[in-house]
């Protein structure tokens, strides 16, 4: 990979940043990839597990049973 050489006083961008601590790391763009689509899928996961944990509980509770009322700051 031919990096280019910026002129001084210029910022860097954000994605070149990433790139270059990404490969001080021996991380390539494929791996970096499947770190970020193996996250992506844990956070469905998650998500899925937390909506069906709401959805149970939804039927457990007693009708007429009432949340408290608190104040918020």
């Amino acid at each position: 990979m031919k990096r280019e050489k910026r002129a001084a006083g210029e910022p860097q961008k954000a994605c070149c940043m990433v790139s270059e601590m990404l490969e001080e790391a021996g991380i390539d763009r494929e791996r970096a990839r499947q770190i970020r689509r193996q996250v992506l899928e844990g956070v469905i996961l998650m998500c899925q597990w937390q909506l069906q944990r709401m959805e149970e509980a939804r039927g457990k509770t007693p009708p007429g049973r009432r949340g408290r009322k608190i104040e918020v700051e």
